[in-house]
């Protein structure tokens, strides 16, 4: 089976790939020779997803995934949320991001945060979502040099470590894109499974 993944983020790209199944082949925007931006007009994540998916399914008719992943902060009510990557502006500079969160955050008790991932699959001309999510906190610096975004500050709930100072195989195991795909691998299976008793 060959998949679109409808992202220039190669990140996102290289966490994903190793979770799917050998019979999945993903396909890059970039093996496309498409290099142009995808829209992103909705103001959920949920919208996002689809609505990526759809513009590049509708662009070449092959069976397409698409994400939108958000870091909705407690104390700043949710943001940055759909704002993520281009939270302090955009240019999407990972550095000035992490910057702007930490001084809206400073002197803040509430530290509560979650990474939300949505992704959308089109098969065969059918829309299925798939939600991944991790609860954690902002630590009040940068700890490790690893992942990417706002991995540095991030921590989840029951581990010392910062999604940044885990390697990806342990950031895979908890991850809000890796419980998102975990989701859509069931499906894909199932889906397999059903074809071949047909």
């Amino acid at each position: 089976m060959e998949l679109i993944f409808a992202t220039h983020n190669v990140h996102k790209f290289d966490e994903i790939r190793p979770e799917l199944n050998p019979g999945i082949k993903l396909i890059t925007l970039k093996d496309l020779n498409f290099l142009s931006d995808i829209p992103e007009i909705s103001q959920t994540l949920e919208g996002n997803a689809i609505g990526k998916a759809r513009f590049i399914y509708n662009q070449f008719k092959v069976n397409t995934i698409a994400d939108d992943t958000g870091l909705e902060v407690e104390a700043l009510h949710g943001r940055p949320g759909i704002f993520s990557a281009r939270y302090a502006g955009d240019l999407k500079s990972s550095e000035e991001n992490i910057r702007k969160l930490l001084y809206e955050l400073h002197g803040k008790s509430n530290r509560k945060a979650q990474f939300r991932t949505i992704i959308a699959l089109i098969i065969n001309g059918e829309e299925r979502l798939f939600e991944g999510l991790v609860e954690g906190e902002i630590v009040e610096g940068k700890k490790g040099d690893k992942g990417f975004g706002y991995d540095p500050v991030f921590r989840p709930f029951g581990f010392e470590k910062t999604f940044a100072e885990m390697d990806l195989k342990e950031k895979n195991k908890i991850s809000h894109r890796a419980r998102a795909i975990k989701k859509l691998i069931e499906f894909l299976n199932q889906l397999s499974l059903n074809t071949v008793k047909k």
